[in-house]
C-alpha cells in the first residue's frame, strides 16, 4: 500500500503541487478511497480532475476522491501543526498515562510529538503511538 500510496502523490502533484492526499484507504480489494485537500478547498471540479489524473488505475480500482470533510483525519505531523488549537480525537497503539484515547485541544506540535490539553492538563503523545486521530468538528462545521 505504502508503494500505492507514493505512486498517487507523485500523481498528484504532477496535476497540481498543492493538492494534498490526506489518507488513502482500501475499504474493498476493489476500491481506493482518498481524501485530499488544497488550500483553496476541494470542489468537485478538483475531484474530478484528480480522478482522470490517475485514470491509469481504474482498470484495477474504483476510485473514490474527496475532501476530508469537517471530521479531517490527521495523518502527518504537518496536520497536527496546521491545526493547533483545533479539538482532536487521538486513538493509541499503546496506552501513554494509562489511556488510549484523547479528545482534546491541540496545543504543540512537532515532528515526533503532539501535545494535547485535557481536562485543563497536558499529554505528551509520541506521533509512532497514533493508530488513528481526526479533527473534532466545530459546532459551526456541524450541519443542522
Amino acid at each position: 500500500m505504502d508503494q500505492l500510496q507514493q505512486k498517487i502523490e507523485r500523481e498528484i502533484a504532477a496535476l497540481d503541487p498543492d493538492v494534498e492526499l490526506v489518507s488513502l484507504e482500501q475499504p474493498h480489494r476493489e476500491t481506493l478511497r482518498l481524501f485530499i485537500d488544497h488550500p483553496g478547498g476541494v470542489s468537485l471540479e478538483l475531484c474530478e480532475r484528480v480522478t482522470h489524473q490517475l485514470r491509469d488505475l481504474l482498470a484495477d480500482y474504483a476510485l473514490e476522491v474527496s475532501s476530508p470533510g469537517s471530521d479531517r483525519p490527521l495523518t502527518k505531523p504537518e496536520h497536527y501543526a496546521r491545526f493547533v488549537g483545533r479539538t482532536a480525537r487521538v486513538r493509541l497503539t499503546e496506552p501513554v498515562v494509562g489511556r488510549r484515547s484523547y479528545t482534546g485541544r491541540i496545543a504543540a506540535a512537532g515532528p515526533d510529538s503532539i501535545t494535547l490539553e485535557v481536562d485543563d492538563e497536558t499529554t505528551e503523545l509520541p506521533l509512532d503511538r497514533v493508530h488513528r486521530s481526526n479533527l473534532v468538528p466545530e459546532t459551526s462545521e456541524v450541519p443542522s
